[in-house]
């Protein structure tokens, strides 16, 4: 294999007590063995602001920091990134921001990943760039290392046209995409977006093998669905003490006959408001809502930013709301929790749990649901998931719902919490079938193989 280089937001490890760690995550976890094979490189930011490390090894992988001002973090990260970028792609369920003061630090520091990349970067490398905060990266490492092979992934969904084109530095951005050998996307619909985009604002050509041309260059266009270690999930879902800890968690929930989870970032595009919304209502329709306890997880995201304090407020007074409606004296419908997790208590409440709620209003990929499917070992449960999701084109044997209707949430987790067990059984079978297939050292090998073969 030829030598590959990632180019990422973040560098894979971070200091803990003086010390550099690797940071958990499948992407990390998948890329790490093939980076070590190679003697790779990683181009990321290390976490802290003003201050510049000389490039470092760890875990005989060669990792090169990017120096970021504070200042440069709040144009660039919290600003173009978080303001503008997210909110456009997700379907603008929040107005996008256009600050010009905000896309000249995204140039800044876009220009400066390049740089550092093409300084470790050979002319018979691969170069693989990681997601939104980066795409003016590819353009601007092809003028650096013409010769190079540059591929980008995109994590995140890519927008219909008739959003993107609201983005006033559209045609910068997508010019600077198309200098990539290989673009790859989760879904279908991101790989057509960008297509139209594309045509649209730079002239490119599609040919009929869904290729594009543009200035006597060729670039290949990849459908990669990201996925998870499933072995890893499934192998913690064995464990002992993880089968322990789900059997107190449902006693400590009150052996409620139908546990209904949730788990998130605390991220407008999530849906968890619709989704209490719907539990709502579950609860006013049935005569015995003791039956039925919700866990919502919720992982503290961007804390400083206003706009997702105000979605922390709005999300416990509707938590607040349904329990003082709902809720006895020792009992309470639904159970917030407002934090991260470690692994294996996360896996007990997958194992715990009789259905698992990943109703997104948008979303790339949504790992979540696939982490839920690794962990049904035993008991089958059930996954209602979000057509706006990009697993709900590999997780057809989901419960499929649109999460803005939220009477047909009601009515799906109805379902579910009565499925026949043997339909219930079948449809997880099906579901374990593909994640298993489909896992991350899949996605990885799929993605680097295209790039191989350039």
């Amino acid at each position: 294999m030829r030598r590959i280089i990632v180019i990422a937001n973040r560098l894979p490890v971070a200091q803990k007590d003086g010390v550099w760690v690797t940071s958990p995550g499948g992407l990390v976890r998948a890329l790490e063995p093939v980076l070590q094979r190679v003697n790779g490189s990683w181009v990321g930011w290390s976490g802290d602001t003003d201050s510049e490390l000389e490039p470092f090894e760890h875990d005989e992988i060669e990792q090169v920091p990017v120096p970021l001002s504070s200042a440069e973090l709040d144009g660039f990260y919290y600003g173009f990134c978080n303001s503008t970028l997210w909110p456009l792609y997700h379907d603008a369920i929040v107005a996008p921001e256009f600050h010009r003061h905000q896309w000249r630090p995204y140039v800044t520091v876009n220009q400066r990943y390049a740089r550092y990349a093409a300084q470790v970067l050979g002319d018979d490398d691969i170069a693989w760039v990681q997601d939104y905060q980066l795409q003016l990266v590819p353009g601007m490492l092809r003028a650096m290392r013409p010769a190079a092979t540059i591929g980008f992934y995109l994590h995140i969904p890519f927008p219909p046209i008739e959003l993107f084109s609201r983005l006033p530095w559209r045609q910068q951005i997508i010019e600077a995409l198309l200098g990539a050998d290989v673009l790859a996307f989760q879904t279908r619909a991101s790989v057509r977006n960008f297509a139209d985009a594309a045509r649209r604002f730079a002239d490119a050509r599609v040919s009929a093998r869904g290729e594009l041309s543009w200035r006597d260059r060729i670039i290949k266009l990849q459908r990669a669905p990201i996925a998870i270690d499933t072995s890893h999930f499934d192998r913690l879902a064995r464990s002992p003490q993880v089968r322990q800890r789900a059997m107190q968690l449902r006693q400590e929930l009150g052996n409620a006959d139908r546990i209904i989870l949730g788990v998130d970032r605390l991220d407008y595009t999530k849906g968890i408001d619709l989704r209490l919304k719907a539990f709502a209502g579950l609860l006013e329709q049935t005569s015995e809502p003791r039956k039925y306890e919700f866990v919502q997880v919720a992982v503290p995201s961007r804390e400083d930013v206003p706009a997702y304090q105000d979605l922390r407020s709005e999300i416990e007074q509707l938590v607040g709301r349904i329990n003082g409606d709902h809720g006895e004296p020792g009992w309470a419908p639904v159970s917030y929790l407002y934090r991260s997790l470690d692994l294996e208590e996360l896996i007990a409440y997958y194992v715990a749990a009789d259905v698992m709620l990943v109703t997104p209003l948008r979303d790339g990929m949504n790992l979540v649901a696939k982490e839920y499917v690794a962990t049904r070992i035993t008991e089958p449960g059930v996954l209602i998931l979000s057509e706006f999701a990009g697993a709900a084109e590999q997780l057809r044997s989901a419960l499929v719902v649109n999460p803005h209707d939220v009477d047909a949430v009601t009515a799906t987790i109805q379902r579910a919490a009565v499925m026949d067990r043997s339909e219930a059984r079948a449809r997880m079978q099906r579901l374990r079938r593909t994640v298993r297939r489909e896992d991350v050292f899949e996605w990885a090998r799929a993605c680097l193989a295209m790039l191989e073969a350039i």
